[in-house]
This record gives C-alpha cells, sequence and structure tokens, in this order.
C-alpha cells in the first residue's frame, strides 16, 4: 500500500494526469479560499497577506511538480494531497483567520519565517536538480547546498514555512498545521524516502545518515 501511495523511484513526465489533477484543486482550492475569506468582511492587512501566503504556497507547488519532482504522483497520492492541501488552506485563510487583531511585531517575524521556510525548501531542491543534471554527478546521492545541515532539509523548510503561515492566522489552533506536517514527514514521509535512497544509493547513503541530521539542523 505504502509503496502505491508514495512512488519513489518511479518517474514521470511533467504533465502527468494525477499531477495536473492536484494542480487544478490546488488553484481551486485557493480561488474559492480568496472568495470565501473576502465576502465574509476582510481585514486588508492580514487577509492580504494570508491570501498572499497561500498564492506563494500555491506557486512554488507547481514549480515543484512541473519542474523540480520527477517522480510520478500516483493517483491516490494525488487525490489523498488535495483533500489535506484543501483542508489546511481553508482553516487558515477562513476558518482560523484572526480580523479583527491588527498587524503587528509578531506578524512581521511570521512573514519572515514563511519566507525563510520557502525559500529553504524551494532553493535546496533547485541546487540538488541543477547539481543531478551534470553527467559526473549520475547515479550519486546530492549532500551539498543545505542537504549539509540536515538529509531532509526540504521537509524542514516546509515545517518552517508553515509555522509562519500559521502563526500569521493569530489562532492558536492554527499550530496543529505545522505539528501534522512534522510528524508526517517523521513517521510517513522520511521513512519511506529513506528506504528508497538506501536501496539506491547504497553506501552513499548510510554514511550520510551517519554523519548528517536527519530533519532539524544540529538538532534531529
Amino acid at each position: 500500500m505504502e509503496h502505491r501511495f508514495l512512488r519513489h523511484g518511479e518517474y514521470s513526465r511533467p504533465n502527468q494526469p494525477p499531477k495536473m489533477l492536484f494542480l487544478a484543486s490546488l488553484a481551486a482550492f485557493v480561488t474559492t479560499c480568496a472568495f470565501l475569506s473576502l465576502r465574509n468582511g476582510p481585514n486588508l492587512g492580514r487577509d492580504s497577506l494570508l491570501m498572499a501566503c497561500g498564492c506563494v504556497f500555491g506557486l512554488r507547488t507547481a514549480f515543484m511538480l512541473l519542474y523540480l519532482l520527477p517522480r510520478q504522483l500516483g493517483w491516490l497520492e494525488a487525490i489523498g494531497d488535495s483533500l489535506v492541501v484543501w483542508l489546511v488552506l481553508y482553516l487558515l485563510l477562513v476558518f482560523w483567520g484572526d480580523k479583527n487583531t491588527p498587524l503587528g511585531p509578531l506578524d512581521a517575524f511570521a512573514v519572515i519565517l514563511f519566507i525563510a521556510g520557502s525559500a529553504l525548501t524551494t532553493g535546496s531542491e533547485l541546487a540538488r536538480k541543477r547539481w543531478k543534471k551534470r553527467e559526473e554527478n549520475l547515479g550519486h546521492l546530492y549532500t551539498g547546498g543545505a542537504f549539509r545541515f540536515a538529509q531532509h532539509i526540504n521537509y524542514f523548510g516546509e515545517v518552517v514555512s508553515f509555522s509562519g503561515f500559521a502563526m500569521l492566522t493569530r489562532n492558536w489552533w492554527a499550530v496543529s498545521v505545522p505539528i501534522f506536517m512534522l510528524v508526517s514527514f517523521v513517521f510517513v514521509h522520511i521513512p519511506a524516502l529513506d528506504r528508497h535512497l538506501r536501496e539506491h544509493y547504497s553506501s552513499e547513503f548510510v554514511e550520510y545518515q551517519r554523519t548528517t541530521k536527519k530533519l532539524v539542523p544540529f538538532v534531529y
């Protein structure tokens, strides 16, 4: 079941139908959330920042699926991820958004977290993509750039990004989103990806595991 859900090692073209389904769903979700948020009487400052975060997430997700992510996306994963993204975006952009609290220094910090996490995730993936395209690196494990600090630094960037996104809502319940992401990375995505990397890169990955933190730089 796990192999069918997370298809590491199976590659596909960028316009693979499940990827197109997920991206179409993502665009529809962001548009719907924007409509619902504005319809209920917008706080232009906070609503605008939250919608900007949602749009940035959508754009970099599209960039990842169409260019950075060569692996296949199965129908089950595409549908499951679509439902999760819909729930998360609805909660952060519509249900939990605090329209009464004015913007302040905490919101500036939240935006910095969101930008830093987004840049870390996308930048690390882009650097790996460029490294992989060099002929002399074919068949080798990328351990440079930000991946020197953690084996799954791209996942860590997502947690940081959504921590800022959640903080911007000014609702304590929103902290459940980055916590859920962290738990899913630790117990689902990372174990599945580690098995694939161990099979594909053998001793290179074993040595990388021995010398590098798994997810959080200098901590875990």
